[in-house]
């Protein structure tokens, strides 16, 4: 069974947020920020805990756009993407080295994790 992963889509002046992870099994690899869920917890309140604990944002989670189910060597996930409205605080480097605002069609030239890739060919083909 896949763990469930889901994502952030944040938009700021036509451009959508990328973050480069810097540890862990990924290092290196740009990807759309967000993280694993939790026993009982709601893809939404997921999404809204992680951005808090790893970039130090909060907002609300919006709609549901496309997942992605990515068999990696660790085990086998489901990343599910949001749009995400960011209300408050600053970006906090916490696990990720760089973050960058992209164009929509230029997200498919960063190294992406495997999982994030179908994200950025949808969010390109918009």
């Amino acid at each position: 069974m896949a763990r469930v992963v889901v994502c952030a889509v944040i938009r700021r002046g036509g451009k959508i947020l990328a973050m480069r992870r810097k540890h862990a099994s990924m290092n290196g690899k740009w990807e759309f920020p967000g993280g694993k869920l939790e026993n009982g917890e709601s893809e939404q309140a997921c999404l809204e805990r992680e951005l808090s604990e790893e970039l130090g944002i909060r907002g609300k989670t919006g709609a549901f756009l496309t997942e992605s189910l990515y068999r990696y060597p660790f085990g086998e996930i489901l990343l599910r993407a949001y749009e995400f409205d960011w209300q408050e605080g600053e970006i906090a480097l916490r696990v990720h080295d760089r973050a960058e605002w992209v164009e929509p069609a230029a997200l498919r030239t960063l190294d992406l994790s495997p999982a994030d890739v179908p994200i950025a060919g949808f969010l390109a083909n918009g």
